[in-house]
């Protein structure tokens, strides 16, 4: 069936989530000072949109977004974040692929929609701050200095989850505009994509 995973799909979701996987850990190395882990979101969903606007040229089955977003999240929490980035990171990719699925996978809005949902998973890696709370700063104190964590604790109050998931959107936007516009101008050029 034209429809299924092929060895060629599977392929590419390990390239291309590898690839992902590392710009977009060492984008989240900002957040080692607790005044830039508010940015991390932004950071993150700004720089993967250049592997993932390249990626979206070899998806063309549903799935193939979802696995990405099943590696990423297992990865990230075998990093030593939290349970809540397993979840986001698979409901995003489930959505992100629904979404890029109604556009058949061509529809510039329907990708840059879909990217934007993608890019939230980053967010459950941060949403122990605020569901785990106390135990979580506690876990933080055995690794990080009393000064990381307290500055960290008066930066992520209520109302800044909402600030992260904005800057999120935002910075995937920029990401997606600035992949389209790298893709277009060096890798079509070259025959890659």
């Amino acid at each position: 069936m034209k429809n299924k995973l092929n060895t060629r799909d599977l392929i590419n979701i390990g390239i291309f989530s590898a690839i992902y996987i590392i710009i977009v850990f060492a984008s989240n190395m900002a957040g080692i000072f607790p005044v830039l882990m508010i940015i991390v979101p932004f950071l993150a969903s700004l720089v993967g949109g250049i592997p993932f606007m390249l990626y979206m040229t070899k998806v063309s089955k549903f799935g193939m977004v979802t696995i990405m977003g099943i590696i990423v999240g297992f990865l990230f929490f075998a990093t030593g974040h939290g349970w809540p980035v397993l979840v986001t990171s698979v409901l995003c990719g489930v959505v992100a692929d629904l979404i890029f699925k109604s556009g058949e996978y061509k529809i510039w809005g329907k990708t840059l929609l879909g990217y934007c949902v993608f890019s939230l998973w980053d967010i459950g890696a941060m949403l122990p701050i605020w569901i785990m709370g106390d135990s979580y700063f506690a876990q933080l104190r055995e690794r990080f200095s009393d000064a990381y964590v307290d500055k960290l604790m008066s930066l992520m109050n209520g109302w800044m989850l909402i600030v992260l998931i904005v800057l999120a959107v935002i910075g995937a936007i920029i990401g997606a505009y600035l992949g389209r516009g790298i893709l277009r101008k060096h890798f079509e050029r070259a025959g890659i994509a």
